[in-house]
């Protein structure tokens, strides 16, 4: 079948010189058949031409497209599937696409009549000496063959790495993987630094998970007024989930410090908020100042106090005055800022939390991606379905 869609040429050749004599036709598709089958290069006594190269050539062109078309009819599959499974439907693709491949690379061998079992041998020995002096990259490709099978590691999850760079998986490579960090930055990190090293996976098991955020007030504040001002603080910032039980927001109580009561908040966040961790700490810490402010709580600072009672015999006020200490409190107060007062609308624009509708902006923007994927997922599915049908299919069905 290969030789005869690469003797196309031929036949076509023979159609054009039709016309002219036989003889003329008979020598140009003699050169044609020559060339064709001129050998160009020998290995183990084999001698390979031009169609062979073009058979083999075809031959991995064909195993190349049948992995292409393998990968996208699983991946359309995968999207009308829950979102767990989408991890298994990606290793399976990658699997089958190198092994589709590897066979086809193997086919082309035998078609242009090299011996597989002696390529295979070869392999085999080049392999065991490459090993010594690539191990590295030999360590990176059987790490990500680890990866692929064990799904400790999935497209979607937002990972910590022991540099601290978080980020979430985009794409898991034979070599490598890469992460996109929420500053659209991305890493590329070898995947032997998955399976060798410490890293960690804040959505394996489950997209919820728990946030502390540590805050302090000034002794003798009222920490029953600290508990209820935090609370308020969780319920304005839209991250925070209430539901079930066990996952109210909480007031912890952690220490005592030496300027502060130390107070930690402690909330449960969504699917979405989880892979923003330092988004969302800000607009807690906003909502959090904002509310203690409400309630007249002081945010305190590390300060010392000194009180001098005696000094060389005078005492208080004479021995501040000895020192000179009075009239640096003076100046001190004479050149305090004044209260800034500010218009009420401008007020309002100031209190906004930035952070909350950053975080909020950028879930949105993910969740039009899906949503805009999906609709066009359906407008080329197998029904012929396009458009407004489709888009209308897409939204009526309920998300996983």
């Amino acid at each position: 079948m290969l030789r005869i869609l690469l003797a196309i040429p031929t036949i076509a050749i023979a159609f054009l010189v039709a016309p002219l004599n036989a003889h003329a036709a008979d020598t140009a598709l003699h050169w044609v058949e020559g060339w064709l089958n001129r050998g160009l290069i020998e290995i183990g006594g084999v001698k390979l031409s031009v169609i062979d190269f073009g058979s083999a050539l075809l031959i991995l062109v064909g195993a190349w497209t049948v992995s292409l078309i393998v990968r996208r009819g699983l991946e359309r599959l995968s999207r009308r599937r829950p979102a767990d499974t989408h991890a298994a439907f990606y290793a399976i693709g990658r699997l089958l696409h190198y092994t589709l491949l590897v066979v086809g690379l193997m086919i082309a061998l035998s078609t242009i009549g090299v011996d597989v079992g002696k390529v295979t041998l070869l392999v085999t020995a080049l392999g065991v000496g490459l090993g010594f002096g690539l191990q590295q990259i030999i360590n990176n490709l059987v790490s990500g063959l680890i990866l692929l099978f064990e799904q400790s590691l999935k497209i979607g999850d937002f990972v910590e790495l022991s540099s601290g760079a978080r980020g979430e998986v985009k794409e898991i490579n034979i070599r490598s993987t890469r992460i996109t960090t929420n500053d659209n930055i991305d890493i590329v990190v070898p995947n032997s630094d998955f399976v060798s090293g410490t890293v960690t996976n804040w959505t394996l098991r489950e997209a919820s998970c728990r946030l502390r955020i540590p805050f302090g007030v000034a002794y003798g504040s009222d920490k029953e007024v600290v508990k209820k001002a935090a609370l308020e603080a969780a319920t304005e910032v839209p991250f925070t989930l209430h539901m079930p039980e066990r996952r109210r927001p909480q007031v912890w109580l952690t220490g005592f410090g030496d300027s502060s009561l130390n107070f930690e908040l402690v909330v449960w966040l969504g699917p979405a908020a989880v892979k923003r961790p330092r988004t969302v700490i800000a607009a807690y810490n906003w909502a959090i100042e904002s509310a203690l402010g409400r309630y007249g709580l002081e945010i305190p600072f590390p300060q010392r106090d000194l009180n001098v009672r005696t000094l060389f015999g005078l005492n208080e006020a004479e021995a501040l005055a000895a020192l000179g200490l009075t009239k640096g409190i003076a100046t001190v107060e004479s050149h305090a800022h004044p209260k800034v007062e500010l218009e009420s609308a401008e007020r309002r624009e100031l209190q906004k939390n930035d952070a909350v509708a950053d975080a909020q902006r950028e879930i949105d923007a993910d969740r039009e991606a899906k949503e805009q994927e999906a609709r066009e997922l359906e407008g080329r599915g197998p029904g012929g379905e396009s458009g407004e049908k489709g888009a209308s299919r897409t939204r009526e069905e309920p998300e996983a």
